[in-house]
């Protein structure tokens, strides 16, 4: 049985400049991932690759068997993708949104209005349903857009910095959500720039710096000294600017 997402010696070139430089990793079924890394290390040229935003240099990835690239359509289905932006129509409520995009995944219209309801339910937005998105708090907009990639029911759901901007009880509900869908079933791939974050919710850790994987560990190896995954995080950051470990 292949992994929730595979990938093999992928590279990402802008004109001269290497963004992903030769990574290779896979997430198994199940798994709650981290993929940590200062801003331009590559995590976000990494994900639009995954999602078929970016156009592949080379190497491979695969999603649970399907390749992003020959079979794109199989691909895109498994995957629900919630990005650090807000790039929705802010002045459309969150039912027409997420109408739209199991519009986009090819539901049915029964089926679709059954699946927003669940949705909705699921992340505590009944009574922010028919708000518009603009008038939303930035805790609630991040929900939203969590629901927008759970729509379709996708088998691995990539989170780009989900808690970004949420105050501290919105984000610890939002980690209640995750570690929820993660107990059900779902594949979750993380990026954030919160370590406690990513030592709360993953099973495992990978860093990139300068578009390289520079550690890839799990949880429990990396806590075991006693040290946090924010000191295993800036000891390898601060080694690799220094010229490596």
């Amino acid at each position: 049985m292949p992994p929730a997402l595979e990938v093999k010696n992928l590279v990402k070139k802008y004109s001269n400049k290497t963004a992903v430089d030769n990574i290779s990793f896979s997430v198994k079924r199940g798994e709650f991932f981290g993929f940590l890394g200062p801003n331009g290390a590559g995590k976000t040229s990494t994900i639009s690759m995954i999602t078929g935003t970016a156009k592949i240099t080379s190497g491979e990835i695969k999603v649970f068997g399907h390749d992003v690239v020959a079979s794109y359509r199989e691909a895109r289905k498994k995957i629900g993708i919630s990005p650090q932006e807000f790039n929705v129509d802010i002045f459309a409520c969150p039912r027409d949104i997420l109408y739209f995009v199991a519009g986009y995944f090819g539901i049915p219209k029964k089926e679709r209005l059954d699946r927003i309801d669940v949705v909705i339910n699921e992340l505590g937005l009944k009574d922010y349903a028919d708000k518009k998105f603009q008038h939303l708090s930035g805790g609630y907009k991040r929900r939203v857009m969590l629901a927008r990639a759970m729509i379709h029911d996708p088998d691995l759901l990539i989170l780009d910095e989900p808690t970004s901007g949420v105050d501290v009880e919105l984000r610890h509900d939002l980690w209640r959500i995750l570690t929820d869908l993660n107990k059900k079933g779902k594949t979750i791939f993380l990026t954030t720039h919160y370590l406690e974050e990513a030592q709360r919710l993953c099973d495992r850790i990978g860093i990139i710096f300068n578009g390289k994987i520079v550690s890839l560990e799990s949880k429990d190896e990396l806590i075991k000294d006693g040290k946090s995954i924010e000191d295993h995080y800036l000891a390898q950051v601060s080694g690799q600017r220094n010229g490596g470990i």
